[in-house]
């Protein structure tokens, strides 16, 4: 939908492995947020494929965008390079270290544009929250939580993947990794992290919920939890509230706010029409890129994703070991 709606974009080609959404027929997609949007799609005048790479090799576009499970996201990363292609990747941007070398290597090598779908990067609020306190007007970070609460997405996709702990990494890789990433993103890299989590709530053995305090050298106090363990009925939730020297700043589904120290509250609007969410304002900037022929550098940049994938996972094996552990980047 937005794709469809954008200027100067048009969707030429798709590929899917589901011979229903081949059609066109979207009506068994579920999300976690909201309602659905439209149950069919208007395919006309796209190519149609089964096969994503050979979508990729044979395809005549500029850029791809790569929605697949994540553990074949780098497969379809690479390929997308290989053809010369620039790449859309939506999150995760995969799911090891392993992959992520791959990733980084290919990345190192092209010259074609790269961004991955961190959208709370690019959410009205999260980037105003993060401008403000760059400018220096709100002071120094004091304390900053984060959370992340959704129903749970059992049943929800192909092969209900999310469920399988190995291809999906539970809620901390697919879910709570918004969170890690936007605490990397706006505080920089930290020295080490401490996580608490819980395994095979909902998924078979996935890290499932997970609490996790960010340690950084100048001692502020930076916490994210999240998870998918609530049932299905229970609406989805994200929110932060970042302590500053001089005010608060704070979202929650009450809505975006920053109170000052001497009681003065501002709730500036946000939302642009044609781009109301992060998910509008990520992609529209990446096609203009790709259109204007410059470089992405709004929002993230492929280091910083890849620092924050360092971050994620070693998160992941904090709460296995039960010890804080110290975060080694690529």
């Amino acid at each position: 939908d937005i794709y469809q709606a954008m200027p100067g974009a048009k969707v030429v080609a798709l590929a899917d492995v589901d011979p229903a959404k081949r059609s066109g027929d979207i009506s068994k997609i579920v999300g976690n947020i909201g309602e659905n949007g439209s149950t069919r799609l208007d395919l006309t005048g796209v190519t149609v494929y089964e096969d994503g790479f050979k979508m990729i090799a044979e395809a005549d576009v500029d850029m791809i965008d790569i929605c697949v499970p994540t553990p074949y996201h780098s497969d379809y990363v690479l390929a997308g390079f290989a053809a010369g292609k620039h790449v859309f990747c939506e999150k995760p941007i995969c799911r090891n270290l392993e992959q992520l070398d791959q990733i980084r290597n290919a990345v190192a090598k092209t010259d074609k544009f790269f961004n991955v779908g961190m959208c709370v990067r690019a959410w009205p609020e999260y980037q105003h929250a993060k401008q403000l306190v760059d400018s220096g007007k709100v002071g120094a970070v004091k304390v900053a939580t984060f959370r992340r609460y959704s129903p749970t997405v059992d049943g929800n996709a192909w092969e209900n993947w999310f469920m399988d702990g190995k291809r999906s990494g539970g809620a901390l890789v697919d879910l709570h990794m918004h969170d890690t990433d936007f605490i990397t993103y706006m505080f920089g890299r930290p020295k080490k992290v401490s996580s608490a989590g819980i395994r095979g709530v909902t998924s078979d053995n996935g890290v499932d919920h997970v609490m996790t305090s960010y340690i950084y050298d100048d001692g502020k106090l930076v916490t994210a939890e999240g998870g998918w363990t609530a049932a299905k009925n229970v609406g989805f939730e994200m929110s932060f509230m970042l302590v500053c020297e001089k005010a608060t700043i704070k979202m929650d589904p009450a809505g975006y706010q920053i109170t000052w120290n001497d009681g003065t509250i501002e709730k500036p609007q946000m939302a642009e029409p044609e781009k109301p969410t992060g998910w509008h304002q990520e992609l529209y900037y990446f096609v203009d890129c790709v259109r204007d022929g410059v470089t992405p550098n709004r929002y993230q940049n492929p280091q910083s994703i890849f620092d924050a994938m360092c971050v994620l996972m070693s998160e992941e094996q904090s709460v296995d070991s039960g010890c804080p552990v110290e975060v080694k980047y690529v």
